[in-house]
């Protein structure tokens, strides 16, 4: 019974980690976003046309969202369907997100959402489960796409 209670207590901690990265991001708390990733992170958002997969930092991390959101009114991230694998102190970890970026703009065009999957890998520090390896998987993209390049 107490190794159930503890896989369901990881699990719970894991899909936690993950709703605080993306409700942080939507805060635009960085400090909170930094606490979400170990000290290197594979990241790779090559879906979207951003070039291979990197390891990256926290702070490189980031600094990347902190410019690109940065003109955005208003961010909403949505995760669901959450599948968590747990293997002593590593894990893995899917779920759908959709992104929806609000910048209201003279086509009345103000949004442009993204929809698709995300793969996480975390790893269990002291007493957090940290990220090591973030994927997203792009399905689609709607809305106005150059949202920022028409101010």
């Amino acid at each position: 019974m107490d190794r159930e209670v503890a896989i369901l207590i990881d699990h719970n901690q894991i899909v936690e980690t993950i709703n605080q990265l993306f409700i942080a991001t939507d805060n635009r708390d960085w400090t909170r976003v930094k606490h979400c990733f170990a000290p290197s992170v594979h990241f790779d958002m090559s879906s979207l046309g951003a070039g291979e997969a990197v390891q990256l930092t926290p702070d490189d991390i980031v600094a990347m969202w902190e410019t690109g959101l940065k003109p955005l009114k208003a961010i909403h991230h949505q995760a669901g369907n959450h599948l968590v694998n747990i293997a002593g102190d590593k894990a893995n970890a899917f779920c759908y997100g959709i992104a929806s970026h609000y910048l209201p703009n003279k086509t009345n065009i103000n949004t442009r959402t993204f929809v698709g999957s995300y793969d996480f890998e975390f790893v269990r520090d002291e007493k957090n489960w940290r990220i090591t390896s973030f994927r997203f998987n792009l399905k689609y993209i709607d809305g106005n796409q150059d949202l920022e390049g028409t101010l």
